[in-house]
């Protein structure tokens, strides 16, 4: 049993993570943050934990030594303070994007201003288990992935890491859950009811992590916010090097994932479920990957689905936590989805 506390426990991605850690065998909930609710009851910001959790907020500085240490703060604030918060547990697990990056200069490019600890990233390993199992069982201390870059980067990881794609452009649909806690005019809601819209048609930051995690493949990136709370579907138009029919493209995709634990192959023949969509994986920690080859040119159509909030945050966070201990990976995690919802 290790014990574990949440540095920013009062968003969605803390939220959910508190959720996940309550009902894990091996994990014991020491402490979770917020400087807001400090003092208040976890479940006046997280009402479906009423009974679940007696927990109190309290702050960072009120932190005590832990095992693990999950950081769910504000991008930035974690770079600021991380001498402070890595002296307190021996693993550390962040959830921002403040070192999901290896290269100082690529970081000042994507967010527009300088790392304040660069010579941090590179030792930080990049939170994907499925890429980076081997690394992440040794680590001290992991970023987990961006959940736009999640559904990207394992949809098209068994093509690019063969060298079979050219070029992909991908689209992003994602639930307003993405865009956090904080009220903006755009979250309004008369604004983004029965919105279909697009607001990073280039420069989107993730587009960093995916092109560090596919390597030389040309990667062109947008993303489209719709009426839907939770969840993202990557669509990903790849120009394949070399023809490949889909007996091939099984075949890759079976290679890199037929023994993965969240990776599920969807190529159903007919009905209204032959492709992946977020709703199947709500509240799951599963990537549905599905793929169509157009018959009429080189293109590969290869489409993913997961929820931001689990396989994009917390449950991608607790599926690094157990590699880290040694656990089996699932733990934790076995929940499948609903259906109908």
């Amino acid at each position: 049993m290790i014990k574990a506390s949440i540095a920013g426990g009062s968003g969605y991605s803390g939220g959910e993570l508190l959720r996940l850690l309550h009902f894990h065998p091996e994990v014991d909930v020491a402490q979770i943050t917020s400087e807001r609710l400090a003092g208040k009851r976890v479940h006046n910001a997280h009402p479906n934990l009423r009974r679940v959790s007696g927990a109190t907020f309290c702050t960072l500085g009120q932190l005590e030594p832990c095992d693990l240490l999950f950081l769910c703060l504000p991008h930035g604030e974690a770079m600021e303070r991380i001498d402070t918060l890595r002296a307190l547990a021996p693993r550390v697990i962040d959830l921002s994007g403040d070192f999901r990056l290896r290269d100082a200069a690529t970081y000042t490019r994507w967010y527009g201003r300088p790392h304040a600890r660069p010579e941090l990233l590179g030792t930080c390993v990049y939170g994907i288990p499925e890429l980076h199992r081997n690394a992440l069982s040794k680590a001290t201390f992991a970023a987990s992935a961006g959940c736009n870059a999640t559904a990207t980067i394992l949809a098209l990881y068994p093509l690019c890491r063969r060298g079979l794609v050219e070029r992909a452009i991908i689209e992003v649909k994602a639930g307003s859950s993405e865009a956090g806690t904080t009220a903006t005019a755009a979250s309004h809601h008369p604004e983004r009811s029965g919105a279909v819209r697009s607001y990073k048609l280039s420069g989107h930051r993730h587009a960093a992590e995916m092109q560090q995690e596919l390597g030389d493949t040309e990667i062109h990136f947008s993303a489209t916010s719709i009426d839907m709370v939770r969840g993202i579907l990557a669509t990903c138009h790849c120009f394949l090097r070399e023809p490949l029919d889909e007996k091939a493209v099984w075949k890759v995709y079976r290679e890199a994932y037929g023994d993965e634990p969240f990776i599920r192959i969807v190529k159903e023949r007919r009905g209204i479920h032959r492709y992946p969509e977020p709703k199947l994986v709500g509240g799951s920690n599963y990537c549905d990957i599905g793929f169509e080859r157009d018959p009429e040119s080189n293109r590969l159509v290869v489409i993913s689905a997961i929820d931001n909030l689990m396989k994009g945050a917390a449950g991608q966070a607790v599926q690094i936590c157990n590699v880290m201990h040694g656990f089996p990976e699932t733990l934790g995690l076995e929940f499948p989805g609903l259906h109908p919802i």
